[in-house]
């Protein structure tokens, strides 16, 4: 390649690194790659092939350092003194040469070879670059356009700015209205690294999700006035959320639920009609199990004396079902939300058909 043809060889890839949105650094290296990859099927090696590419210098070189011996062994790696001297005059035994090749040498093939490398690259490099786009709202709330929404399996391709991921079916609730042009809220649960590159978890099922809608919903919980300590999810069926306020005129729970349950009613709305309770929360564990049982009333909570993390919990007998809940879901969420096992027992300690 002449001089001319370096320079426009870099701007051309400028402009290409621009279009599509990539580093020009990444894309160099991936072009580098694609050249190895070439000079690799037509000459053989692959540490001994040396690729530079330096823009501000305007340099763009290929080359394949080979060993001088006396014997070969490995061709790939190696040459005689006497083919060594057709390439350079100072060659000499012992030592090694490299050989510069012209681009028109590496051959159909290796030129295919290279384009079909480096349109891969491009294409990993867009889609990360779509990934960036939720990797800089990781663990937050985004509001996403549905795309398109797979027939088979239910899963929704959702695009936010750039990005573009998908919306599994299994981390969507059964009330949502799932359609293509369709705004909806989503967590950005991680950035996974993949077989297939980086990959952007989204949910509408993750406790973090209704963390998030308080958030934007309450400026008590926004500034740091009320703090939200635990929450417990069944999606699209009922959330246990702990709350604690730092500023003793603050009601944490009246702040979440706010005037005329506004506050609270919006998120359960986003949510499609599922069910809050809102507890406070206490660093005394008996005080905040018996709270986590709302609606049910708690006459007692009694610690393991072992110290593991258990306690058996006496209610009205009226209100075992109540503590319960349906399913056991009550219970089931308050021991999600506290992080103690939890027995519930009625007052009279009778069970009807568990009477012993």
């Amino acid at each position: 390649m002449t001089n001319k043809e370096i320079v426009e060889f870099f701007e051309a890839l400028k402009m290409l690194a621009k279009e599509k949105g990539i580093e020009p650094d990444y894309l160099m290296d991936r072009i580098r790659t694609a050249i190895i990859v070439a000079v690799k099927k037509d000459f053989g090696g692959d540490e001994n092939i040396l690729v530079t590419m330096d823009p501000e210098a305007g340099v763009f070189s290929v080359i394949i350092r080979k060993d001088v011996v006396e014997e070969v062994t490995d061709p790939e790696r190696e040459l005689t003194l006497d083919q060594a001297l057709q390439y350079t005059k100072r060659a000499k035994l012992g030592k090694s040469i490299d050989i510069k090749l012209d681009p028109k040498h590496f051959g159909r093939i290796a030129a295919q070879s290279a384009k079909h490398v480096l349109r891969q690259g491009i294409r990993e490099a867009e889609k990360n670059q779509q990934v960036m786009e939720f990797q800089r709202r990781n663990q937050e709330l985004v509001t996403a356009v549905i795309t398109r929404v797979d027939p088979r399996s239910g899963a929704a391709t959702i695009q936010v700015g750039k990005g573009e991921t998908i919306l599994p079916k299994s981390e969507q609730m059964e009330s949502d209205k799932i359609v293509e042009g369709a705004r909806i809220k989503v967590y950005v649960v991680d950035i996974k690294e993949t077989e297939k590159g980086l990959r952007a978890l989204v949910s509408r099922t993750h406790p973090g999700l209704v963390t998030r809608l308080f958030e934007n919903e309450v400026p008590e919980i926004f500034d740091g006035t009320v703090e939200i300590k635990s929450v417990a999810r069944e999606a699209g069926s009922r959330t246990k959320m702990a709350v604690l306020s730092h500023d003793a005129n603050v009601d944490a729970v009246g702040a979440c639920i706010g005037q005329r349950g506004a506050r609270v009613n919006d998120i359960v709305e986003e949510l499609g009609g599922e069910k809050i309770d809102i507890v406070e929360y206490s660093d005394d564990p008996a005080t905040f199990i018996a709270a986590a049982l709302a609606p049910a009333k708690v006459l007692g909570v009694e610690m393991d004396p072992e110290g593991a993390k258990a306690c058996r919990v006496t209610v009205p007998d009226a209100q075992l079902s109540l503590a319960i809940g349906n399913k056991g879901q009550n219970a089931r969420l308050a021991v999600k939300l506290t992080g103690w096992k939890i027995d519930i027992r009625p007052e009279s300690g009778f069970y009807g058909e568990d009477e012993e």
